[in-house]
C-alpha cells in the first residue's frame, strides 16, 4: 500500500502530511527521461515523513446531483510501518460515529509488502467482518466520491510514472489565500488492464510534496473524478491538507472532507488495528468519537 497521496488521496488523500526538515529547499528531479524523473517525484511523495503513526476525528459531506447533502462523522488511526516499525506494513483503521445507522461501521487496511494489501469492512448491522476484494477496490466508500482504493492506498508499483514538463518554474498552484506555490504536474498510469480510473494526473507542491490538484480519468480518458485541497497548513511539524473536495462529474455528486482535529505521534501500536479491535465497534478505541 503507498502512502503515494501525490497522485491518489485518504490514504490517497489523507496521507497529506509532510514534515519539513526535507524539503526547506526546491530539489531538482533526478533521472533523464520524463519517466525517471516523474518516479522521482512520486518516490518523494511516498517516502516523505509523515511521523510514526496518526490519529485524526474527520467529517464528510456528501452531496448528490439535487445538492442534498448527508454527513459522516469518523475517526481515523494510522500506523506506519517499515524496517525496524511495529509492522512491517502501513495499517489503516478508519470507523464511522455518525449517523446512528452506520455508527460503529469500520475499515480495516493491512499493507503486506510484495504481497496483495489486505482490506475488512465490519457492518455492525449483520455483526461480521467483511473481506473487501482487489476487484473491489475502485468501488464507492459508503457511497462517497472517494473508493476503497483512495481510503486504503495502493501498490508503489502497481503504476507507472512521468513528470509533465513544459512550462517549467511557471507551474503553479494557487491556494485559497491568494499565494501561489511552484508544483510539478506528474502523471500516473495503472499497469492493470481492468482498472476503472487508469490514468491520474496530479499538482504537486514542490517545497513539501503536498497533493493539491488531481485528475482522475476513466476508462474512456475523461476527466470524471477531479480532487482538490482547499486548505493546507502546518500541523505541528508536518504539512496537512485539512480540508478537501472530490468532484464526479459524470455522476454531478461531490464529497467534501473535513480534519477537525489531527495529531502526530501519539503512541499507536499494532493492537491498535487488529481484527479484534475492528469488532469492537470502537468501545475501547482510544479516539474519541467526532461529534454530530
Amino acid at each position: 500500500m503507498s502512502r503515494l497521496t501525490c497522485c491518489f488521496l485518504i490514504l490517497l488523500f489523507l496521507k497529506t502530511g509532510a514534515g519539513n526538515e526535507r524539503f526547506n529547499e526546491q530539489q531538482t528531479p533526478q533521472g533523464t527521461t520524463p519517466e525517471a524523473r516523474g518516479t522521482w517525484v512520486a518516490r518523494q511523495a511516498d517516502e516523505r515523513d509523515t511521523g510514526k503513526d496518526t490519529r485524526m476525528s474527520m467529517r464528510m459531506r456528501m452531496f448528490d446531483r439535487q445538492d442534498r447533502v448527508r454527513e459522516r462523522a469518523m475517526t481515523l488511526l494510522a500506523l506506519r510501518g517499515g524496517a525496524g516499525r511495529p509492522v512491517l506494513g502501513d495499517r489503516t483503521l478508519v470507523r464511522f460515529s455518525y449517523p446512528n445507522d452506520i455508527k460503529g461501521t469500520a475499515f480495516l487496511v493491512w499493507e503486506q509488502p510484495g504481497a496483495d494489501d489486505e482490506r475488512f469492512l465490519y457492518l455492525p448491522s449483520l455483526g461480521r467482518v467483511r473481506r473487501i476484494a482487489s476487484s473491489e477496490a475502485q468501488e464507492s466508500f459508503v457511497g462517497s466520491d472517494f473508493t476503497y482504493e483512495d481510503i486504503g492506498g495502493r501498490e508503489f508499483d502497481e503504476y507507472t510514472y512521468r513528470l509533465i514538463e513544459g512550462t517549467g518554474a511557471t507551474d503553479a498552484w494557487t491556494a485559497a489565500d491568494g499565494s501561489k506555490h511552484p508544483v510539478y504536474t506528474l502523471e500516473s498510469r495503472s499497469r492493470a488492464a481492468n482498472a476503472r480510473f487508469p490514468r491520474v494526473v496530479s499538482l504537486v507542491r514542490r517545497d513539501n510534496f503536498v497533493v493539491v490538484h488531481a485528475e482522475i480519468r476513466n476508462r474512456r480518458d475523461e476527466v470524471q473524478k477531479t480532487f482538490d485541497a482547499q486548505r493546507v497548513e502546518k500541523s505541528g511539524a508536518y504539512w496537512t491538507v485539512l480540508q478537501m473536495r472530490m468532484v464526479d462529474a459524470l455522476q454531478r455528486t461531490r464529497t467534501e472532507l473535513t480534519i477537525e482535529k489531527v495529531e502526530y505521534d501519539v503512541g499507536l501500536t499494532a493492537d491498535d488495528f487488529s481484527r479484534r479491535e475492528l469488532e469492537r465497534g470502537g468501545g475501547g478505541s482510544r479516539l474519541p468519537a467526532a461529534r454530530p
